[in-house]
């Protein structure tokens, strides 16, 4: 096959140059449906469409097709690659250069050095193997993500959610095959693939532009426009695991897009965000509480109930305890969603001081510190260095 179309591959399917083989695909798969004769009877410059994005598909498909038209802004099956490089780089018609070397032009029927006359010498130019069938391919499903906010409560505790989404499903009119009943030998070229075009005088065969060249046509399905797939939303139930963290990555099996043609369905993968508490704070597995207490129970000790994930628990405040001071509650923290062990709480002591507005606690006061004279400051400036 050659190809000396000034139409550019990459814009013609709507591609940029360095997409990947999967782009060029779907890009492909999704214009060739709108411009399908089947699905545009009786509409030749559809029908001519077609045949340019066949013609782009089978090259850009295909790596050393790719190469040769990236780096020359042509393709063909017989270019010699030592031959001179186009003239202009401009990539059309009048740039071309094919060696045409060891092939004998001479009259009737007689065979060159290279063993083909001068009809199969563009037979082979201009016959692109058998075109870019449009046989139904297995392609797998592609992935989701949705972003789900849940509280504090059921990231610790676990639950169930129901989440609505929206997938591409498998389509039930078509049952997935993107056609509508057996296919059929195609009119156009009987079956055969390819049908003739005559350049002058000259005859060659080309992919049939009706099947794509597999000989077969298929009525494709309307409700689905062949994609064997359509959007539908759906309400789903997501389990929440036990110790779920912001951020976390949750993945729903087979809940993404459905595959084409009988492939398995992507996966869905939900992006938790947990809503804060106003007492908990969440590090890693560990929460961080803070707790009051009075100047009495801080100076001569006391065992107080402080708040858990699992209900109260009881805490003992040793004596001559300091305002910051950090108690640990062990295994009373979050679950690991992995191994289940549980992290601690800490609890930090908030001293609350009364107010002098009594005259009896100011009393008390005065009398406390005629009784412990110390200055909790004396080592403050030596610790500064002021």
């Amino acid at each position: 096959m050659a190809t000396t179309t000034k139409q550019d591959y990459y814009e013609l399917l709507g591609v940029p140059r360095k997409a990947g083989a999967k782009d060029i695909r779907a890009a492909f798969r999704k214009l060739a449906r709108k411009y399908h004769p089947d699905l545009n009877p009786g509409d030749k410059s559809a029908e001519e469409k077609f045949k340019h994005l066949q013609e782009a598909y089978d090259v850009l498909s295909d790596p050393k097709k790719r190469q040769m038209y990236d780096e020359r802004g042509f393709y063909s099956d017989n270019f010699n690659p030592g031959a001179a490089p186009p003239r202009g780089g401009g990539g059309g018609e009048s740039d071309v250069n094919f060696d045409f070397g060891g092939f004998d032009f001479g009259g009737g029927g007689a065979e060159g050095a290279g063993g083909g006359n001068f009809r199969d010498l563009f037979s082979q130019f201009f016959r692109g193997g058998r075109g870019t069938a449009m046989e139904p391919e297995q392609e797998v499903g592609g992935d989701l993500e949705y972003q789900i906010e849940i509280d504090f409560w059921d990231a610790v505790r676990g639950a169930v959610k129901k989440l609505q989404i929206t997938r591409l499903d498998i389509c039930e009119t078509c049952h997935g095959t993107g056609a509508i009943g057996s296919p059929q030998t195609c009119p156009v070229c009987n079956g055969s693939g390819t049908i003739q075009q005559a350049a002058g005088k000259m005859r060659f065969n080309v992919p049939c532009t009706r099947c794509g060249g597999t000989g077969k046509t298929r009525t494709p399905c309307r409700t689905c426009g062949g994609e064997g797939r359509v959007r539908k939303t759906e309400t789903i139930e997501v389990r929440i695991p036990p110790g779920v963290a912001s951020g976390a990555r949750l993945r729903v099996p087979a809940k993404g897009n459905a595959g084409t043609m009988g492939a398995p369905a992507g996966d869905l993968y939900l992006r938790v965000e947990v809503r804060p508490h106003p007492f908990f704070e969440r590090r890693g597995n560990d929460l961080y509480t803070k707790v009051p207490v009075t100047v009495s129970e801080a100076t001569l000790g006391a065992k107080i109930e402080v708040p858990t994930i699992d209900g109260r628990s009881l805490v003992r405040i040793p004596p001559g305890t300091n305002c910051g001071s950090t108690l640990r509650l062990r295994e009373k923290g979050v679950p690991d969603t992995r191994t289940g062990t549980r992290g601690d709480q800490y609890a930090e002591i908030q001293v609350v001081v009364p107010k002098p507005t009594d005259e009896r606690v100011r009393k008390l006061m005065k009398e406390l510190e005629a009784v412990e004279p110390g200055d909790p400051r004396k080592d403050l400036f030596t610790k500064a260095g002021v």
